[in-house]
């Protein structure tokens, strides 16, 4: 079983993967083709995806059962003690605000803890 999925490619390129695989939803093809097919078609993405990403992902003998490959992808496979997880990178924090108020806090005690302290005046 193979799955491929892409993001912001061209119709082109998905017109050709039709031709193998089933497009079972927009951008994600899904199909069981053989080791030398999936390798040609995966150097077809890699090769004409234009500014787009791609996700391939197919059945193997190993723990996880399946593997994946990711061309221009933000998320990137790497190896966990034996399992293939997909990193994601943190996302930018942006600088702290600097929200101090122009006028520092008044200091002392406010009116309603005045009242309750001296009573009801």
């Amino acid at each position: 079983m193979t799955v491929i999925v892409l993001a912001n490619c061209p119709a082109g390129l998905r017109g050709f993967l039709t031709r193998w695989l089933l497009e079972i939803s927009p951008g994600v093809f899904l199909g069981s083709v053989s080791t030398r097919v999936r390798e040609i078609l995966w150097d077809e993405v890699r090769q004409y995806r234009d500014k787009g990403r791609a996700l391939l992902a197919y059945q193997t003998n190993n723990e996880q059962g399946f593997t994946f490959a990711t061309h221009e992808h933000a998320w990137h496979p790497t190896d966990h003690e034996g399992l293939t997880l997909l990193h994601r990178p943190s996302p930018h924090t942006p600088p702290p605000s600097h929200n101090t108020p122009s006028t520092p806090p008044r200091q002392g005690w406010s009116k309603a803890a005045k009242r309750r302290r001296f009573g009801n005046r």
